[in-house]
């Protein structure tokens, strides 16, 4: 395991709730502004075409994924923000890169939940054309798979780019440094131990 003593470091639970308003806020005063100044569906060229800003609501999941049942979906999304705030108060005592992951994921989820809970869906705002996605159809183990294009990326808002980060720090922990569990479990057994 890498040496990570840069990580011992670790922000106070004030801190943590402070930074989740300010994403948040951010989040939203973000939203209000493209919802009061654009109509639905109105773009303009920030970059020419490679990023613009794009108004568009999203009454599904991230990267435009739908569900039928709005109601089934709401529970869901709640469910994920309270499993979030969880590990958030679990892991509460890790290092400020775990910790900050978590109060990433926790800021986009609130963000994300307070559209539906007003709204019905998500406002959406920024708009990149990065690299064409092309995976052609396929073949595996008998199963056939239709395959996919994506030519233009998913619009998204302040709250997905703070999930994304969170996740994204995540993942780079889980290769990187630890399963983040394991070491609270055996922290834990250490102090009953003691």
């Amino acid at each position: 395991m890498p040496d990570n003593r840069f990580l011992q470091k670790k922000f106070s639970s004030v801190t943590m709730i402070m930074l989740i308003i300010v994403i948040v806020i951010l989040d939203q005063i973000t939203k209000y502004i493209i919802k009061s100044t654009m109509y639905l569906g109105q773009s303009f060229e920030v970059l020419g075409d490679f990023f613009r800003i794009t108004f568009v609501e999203n009454p599904g999941m991230a990267f435009g994924v739908r569900m039928s049942n709005s109601t089934v979906f709401l529970l869901l999304s709640l469910f994920a923000a309270i499993l979030v705030f969880y590990y958030l108060f679990r892991l509460r005592k890790e290092n400020w890169l775990l910790q900050l992951a978590l109060v990433f994921i926790a800021s986009g989820a609130i963000g994300n939940l307070a559209d539906r809970f007003l709204y019905g869906k998500v406002v959406d705002f920024f708009d990149f054309d990065f690299f064409d996605i092309h995976i052609p159809s396929f073949t595996i183990l008998g199963i056939q798979f239709s395959g996919y294009d994506l030519t233009r990326w998913y619009v998204f808002n302040v709250a997905d780019m703070a999930v994304t980060c969170g996740l994204t720090v995540i993942i780079f922990y889980l290769l990187f440094i630890g399963d983040p569990l394991k070491n609270t479990q055996k922290s834990s057994l250490e102090s009953s131990n003691g």
